[in-house]
């Protein structure tokens, strides 16, 4: 039976991966590393409702990391990287692979992977690619297939579902930016 260490960015986009996994007789533990999401109040939200989820399935959370809004407001990974989005997942699978392969999982992978809103291809050649640099299999799975049922699960057990992917560009971008700023204020999880 595999160990596997999972990324997850987030409580909504982790439930169907893990029933699935689960399911499947896969033993896993979440690890949550998401220095891109902003605002803070909005890393603590959705770090606690990953806390959430993994209670509810019954799976260790590990959490590192901590909110850098401001390398991202800065702009200097655009010296490094094409994207904002390219760095963010190079980053976030980065720190997942060396603690899978430090801590004696046999693979990785992400929550990421079930958005039908993230770059699938950028995802999965960096995590083939982190997965070659600390010599630990990235093991590949297209969720999005199950995208809607695991919202649908989140809402069940009460979990905030984000309207934003995370980033304070996203925010930026997001149609939902007036109702997400106003949450903010009032410290609702809708």
């Amino acid at each position: 039976m595999s160990h596997m260490l999972l990324h997850a960015c987030c409580g909504p986009c982790s439930m169907y991966p893990v029933n699935l996994l689960l399911s499947e007789g896969t033993t896993l533990d979440l690890y949550w590393y998401n220095p891109n999401i902003h605002p803070e109040f909005e890393w603590n939200r959705r770090l606690e409702n990953l806390a959430k989820a993994a209670d509810h399935y019954h799976v260790n959370l590990i959490r590192e990391g901590m909110c850098e809004e401001e390398y991202w407001k800065s702009g200097e990974y655009l010296e490094e990287y094409a994207s904002r989005c390219l760095m963010c997942y190079d980053k976030r699978l980065d720190a997942a692979a060396k603690y899978a392969s430090e801590n004696g999982y046999d693979s990785f992978c992400t929550t990421l992977l079930v958005s039908p809103y993230q770059q699938h291809d950028a995802i999965l050649v960096a995590g083939r690619r982190k997965a070659a640099k600390y010599g630990i299999e990235f093991e590949y799975h297209d969720f999005r297939p199950g995208f809607r049922e695991g919202q649908n699960m989140a809402r069940d057990i009460g979990l905030y579902r984000q309207k934003y992917c995370g980033c304070i560009f996203s925010l930026e971008e997001s149609d939902f930016k007036e109702k997400i700023l106003k949450s903010f204020n009032t410290g609702s999880a809708s």
